[in-house]
């Protein structure tokens, strides 16, 4: 998976609870599109990489074929995504892409972080 991390708080070998806002789901593009409908969300990775609420953005080619794209991204706040969503680059992906996709990325609270393996 191609994602871009940054800014996760640590103190020791602990994390400091916190809320996290998850986005995570899929959006379907036409097929013939998808090469370029993620190349264009990647580039509001530098973006996301300037917010410093963000922890985590991604956005994955699950299958070509049917125009299937992975979308993850972990933020520290709703103002960090808000902040995020208003970028004028964010806005136009959206308005660009919005007609032509099926959304069903979802919002996610957060709670009680931790290593899957513990």
């Amino acid at each position: 998976m191609d994602s871009l991390q940054s800014k996760t708080t640590t103190t020791g070998s602990e994390q400091t609870a916190r809320t996290a806002v998850i986005i995570a789901g899929r959006v379907f593009v036409p097929a013939g599109d998808v090469e370029t409908f993620v190349t264009e969300a990647r580039a509001t990775y530098p973006i996301a990489a300037a917010n410093p609420g963000n922890v985590l953005i991604s956005f994955c080619v699950e299958d070509a074929a049917a125009g299937t794209v992975t979308v993850l991204e972990q933020w520290t706040s709703q103002e960090a995504l808000d902040r995020h969503l208003s970028t004028p680059e964010v806005v136009a992906l959206f308005a660009k892409w919005g007609p032509h996709m099926r959304n069903e990325v979802r919002k996610f609270d957060a709670l009680n972080e931790r290593d899957p393996r513990a």
